[in-house]
């Protein structure tokens, strides 16, 4: 409930309140309005003022049972007005902030929605430390979003304005994770007109969302249900290789990573071959070349030449893949990283 319809509320249990006193004492003391609201107001506010009239004896149990309830619900009125002012002003304030670290962002991440996947997306994204910007029409997905500690705004992710607060036209990727397949369509159709070259990944839950997402104009495709279950087939038949694996893909600084490198006009590597690489970058292997027109070379050879517009997937520890990428002219202004379909 906004605070509009809050103070509204309170206000209607305050008159209300009043106008119960203020009828009480003309009914049983016969009183006229004015001295029954003030005696009704001084009761209530227990300012110690004097009795306007002589009370009788069921004008005094009146006060009696209009000091006990009375008080003490136009105190929790007042204190929830003042709370909710209090509240408001500071709400205020943080999303200023919050709105101007967000405009600051440069090569992050959209994550659209925050439900069950889209909270498990967000623990990668902070584990790997990346930027990135949580959107959620739903207040209790934005309070838990700022609650772990992310940006997020609380609108509509399928309009244009919002996906620009968010800053999807300087961002690196968007990643839908809707439980709706309809707004996870709406979501990437928006960001792929505001954006063309934006990476998307899509959540979907069924085939017929997946047609409409690739329509729509997403990068990836993700069927949660679809990639658990074979993700539990892999495990049961190839333990050891999956959990190799998910070491790698969830590594932290100083451990061993599988990244994809990005080759641009001005790179120092175009031309070498993977031999002449992999002798310059000691430790570093290169597991694919992803061609400039897009096919996928897996197992290069060590006579395979680099060309411009391509990438390289590199295995290596965080340091040594930061040496590779700084030759490559690293930048994810141009394209943006490929992101496992896990």
């Amino acid at each position: 409930m906004g605070n509009r319809n809050r103070y509204i509320k309170w206000s209607i249990a305050l008159v209300f309140l009043l106008a119960l006193g203020t009828a009480g004492y003309m009914t049983i003391e016969h009183w006229g309005f004015s001295d029954s609201l003030y005696m009704t107001v001084i009761t209530i506010a227990t300012v110690g003022f004097g009795e306007v009239h002589p009370l009788s004896s069921a004008g005094r149990i009146f006060t009696i049972i209009l000091i006990l309830f009375g008080v003490g619900t136009a105190f929790y009125i007042l204190t929830s007005i003042v709370q909710a002012t209090l509240e408001a002003e500071f709400g205020s304030f943080r999303r200023s902030r919050m709105e101007a670290r967000i405009k600051k962002l440069e090569n992050h991440f959209i994550l659209c929605g925050y439900g069950r996947v889209g909270e498990a997306i967000a623990a990668t994204l902070k584990q790997q430390k990346s930027d990135f910007v949580v959107i959620d029409h739903s207040l209790n997905s934005h309070n838990r979003a700022i609650q772990d500690g992310c940006l997020s705004i609380m609108d509509d992710a399928t309009n244009h304005d919002v996906l620009k607060r968010a800053g999807v036209e300087k961002a690196n990727g968007l990643i839908t994770a809707f439980g709706d397949d309809a707004y996870n369509t709406y979501a990437v159709l928006t960001a792929r007109e505001i954006n063309p070259r934006l990476t998307i990944i899509g959540r979907a839950n069924n085939n017929d969302a997946v047609r409409r997402l690739k329509q729509a104009g997403a990068t990836h495709i993700i069927l949660p249900e679809v990639i658990g279950g074979q993700q539990m087939a892999r495990l049961a038949l190839r333990p050891a290789t999956v959990q190799f694996i998910e070491t790698i893909l969830s590594s932290k600084q100083g451990e061993y990573l599988v990244e994809e490198v990005y080759i641009n006009e001005s790179s120092t590597l175009i031309g070498k071959s993977i031999k002449d690489i992999e002798e310059k970058f000691s430790g570093v292997r290169f597991l694919a070349i992803r061609k400039k027109d897009g096919d996928i070379i897996i197992n290069p050879g060590l006579g395979t030449a680099v060309e411009a517009g391509g990438s390289l997937t590199a295995f290596g520890d965080m340091e040594q893949l930061q040496a590779v990428e700084g030759c490559c002219s690293f930048s994810r202004d141009s394209r943006g990283p490929i992101v496992p379909d896990l």
